[in-house]
């Protein structure tokens, strides 16, 4: 999803809530930090979004989301979740990062830190969170000591904590420059 898509649908969001933030906390936070990614962080069609003052509106993001008509008309939509939806760090809300303006009629996005949505990436576990956070780390997008330090302050196991270290370990190792 590009930037204009993003605020496109941050538009539509502040139109069926009445709210004026939204935190994103999937992929698309990404663009909070960097605004020009490449596509390849890009890819996702779905934006997850939180209206951030009225909670109990997100679900009315439903109106935009997966196989409504926006969706079918735009290709992209809104994927209305909840602060439980994704693993992070203590402390993310303090951390969170202003979308640069756009085109969004005066809606704003409040995206995670990238170290906090990789945290997340790194407790899901799925393909695509493993493809995010090797290209993440290879291209110098990522601090590994901070991720570390996140790390510690993340509410999971202490299985999980040493088994995702091994994974950050991992994607450092082979991360260097990109072709």
């Amino acid at each position: 999803m590009k930037k204009s898509q993003l605020d496109h649908l941050l538009r539509a969001a502040q139109r069926i809530t009445g709210d004026h933030q939204f935190i994103i906390i999937g992929s698309q936070s990404l663009h909070g930090k960097f605004p020009d990614l490449p596509d390849q962080f890009n890819f996702s069609a779905e934006a997850d979004l939180i209206a951030k003052n009225e909670t109990t509106r997100s679900e009315w993001l439903n109106a935009i989301g997966v196989n409504s008509r926006f969706h079918e008309t735009f290709g992209y939509y809104a994927d209305p979740v909840d602060e439980k939806t994704a693993v992070l760090p203590k402390g993310w809300k303090g951390r969170l990062v202003h979308l640069k303006p756009g085109n969004t009629e005066g809606a704003v996005g409040l995206c995670l830190e990238p170290h906090d949505l990789a945290i997340s990436k790194y407790v899901a576990r799925r393909e695509k969170d493993i493809e995010m956070t090797r290209g993440l780390a290879r291209r110098g997008l990522l601090e590994k000591d901070r991720l570390l330090e996140l790390l510690e302050v993340t509410p999971i196991t202490e299985t999980d904590r040493a088994r995702i270290r091994a994974y950050i370990e991992s994607d450092f190792r082979s991360s260097g420059p990109s072709v």
